[in-house]
């Protein structure tokens, strides 16, 4: 390419070259690598922070984009690039509710290891200051504004669905809408109740302590183990425990339609059943417009 300086003459240049100055070369676009988002979509973001839980459960914390906003409740699409296989390279995106208080200056989330998952698999690898993806854009309807009136919260969820509602114990309205929390986690094995401290520490926390001195009920938590007999917690599926009312008498709190409201979230069979179950009892799920008792987020 010749590039003439502004306000030269193009007299007396040989033929060849003004022909080489007038013609352009057209760029050949590249080729978009599959999952590829364009580059105002998302940030590269780096992990601060990781715990094992078992072989096949951990948490780890992000940096934030500062212009990153959610509702607690919502989850992030997050993004890891493999090259590697036949597949060759690509970005893979999932979504992952958000463990983190929408206040924190990062983002925690927690994660299952799927055997010979492409995003897992890459996830569990990934190590204090390696990077990640994330989408700018909030998602999900897992939230309490979903909900009018009630003065039960209940939180029920299986495994990692667990995640979406430590965000939601860390939200202060959440302490001053409802006289009781009740949150309900149902996993295989005992050492797979994560968060068990944290969830504990919500008594005693500096500002959410406070709720519970004159009302020590104002948090109830229910481990569930459904496959050994742990001392302390139930020892059944959750749509069992709601049908011989086992769940109830645990939490102590009844289910009401005026005060309940209910949020569910896990693997889409539990989910599925509960929301069946409860609106056969006549609970509504709170759609656009139309504010109902249960909240469901399933995006597995």
């Amino acid at each position: 390419m010749i590039i003439l300086e502004k306000n030269t003459s193009m007299d007396g240049l040989a033929p060849e070259v003004l022909a080489a100055a007038s013609t352009t070369t057209p760029a050949v676009p590249r080729k978009k690598i599959p999952g590829e988002l364009p580059a105002d979509k998302y940030t590269t973001e780096k992990i601060t922070w990781m715990k094992t839980w078992t072989p096949h459960l951990f948490s780890f914390r992000t940096t934030r984009y500062q212009g990153y906003r959610f509702t607690p409740g919502q989850f992030a699409r997050l993004g890891v690039y493999r090259d590697d296989g036949e597949k060759g390279p690509r970005y893979i995106w999932r979504a992952y509710s958000i463990v983190s208080a929408n206040y924190d200056e990062y983002l925690e989330f927690y994660s299952i290891v799927v055997p010979d998952g492409e995003f897992t698999t890459k996830l569990a690898q990934l190590k204090v200051g390696d990077e990640l993806f994330i989408e700018k854009m909030n998602y999900g309807f897992l939230t309490t504004d979903r909900f009018e009136q009630g003065k039960d919260l209940w939180m029920l969820s299986s495994g990692t669905g667990l995640a979406p509602f430590i965000s939601v114990l860390y939200d202060m309205p959440t302490w001053e809408q409802y006289d009781r929390l009740i949150l309900v986690h149902s996993v295989r094995h005992e050492n797979e109740l994560a968060y068990k401290d944290t969830i504990e520490s919500f008594k005693t926390h500096e500002f959410f302590g406070d709720y519970c001195k004159d009302n020590p009920d104002k948090l109830v938590y229910v481990p569930i183990v459904t496959r050994e007999s742990i001392p302390g917690t139930l020892n059944e599926r959750i749509t069992s425990a709601i049908a011989d009312g086992k769940l109830e008498q645990f939490a102590g709190v009844k289910l009401d339609q005026e005060r309940s409201r209910i949020m569910i979230c896990g693997n889409p069979e539990m989910v599925d059943d509960i929301r069946k179950q409860l609106t056969d009892k006549g609970y509504a799920v709170s759609r656009r417009g139309q504010p109902g008792h249960m909240a469901v987020e399933n995006y597995w």
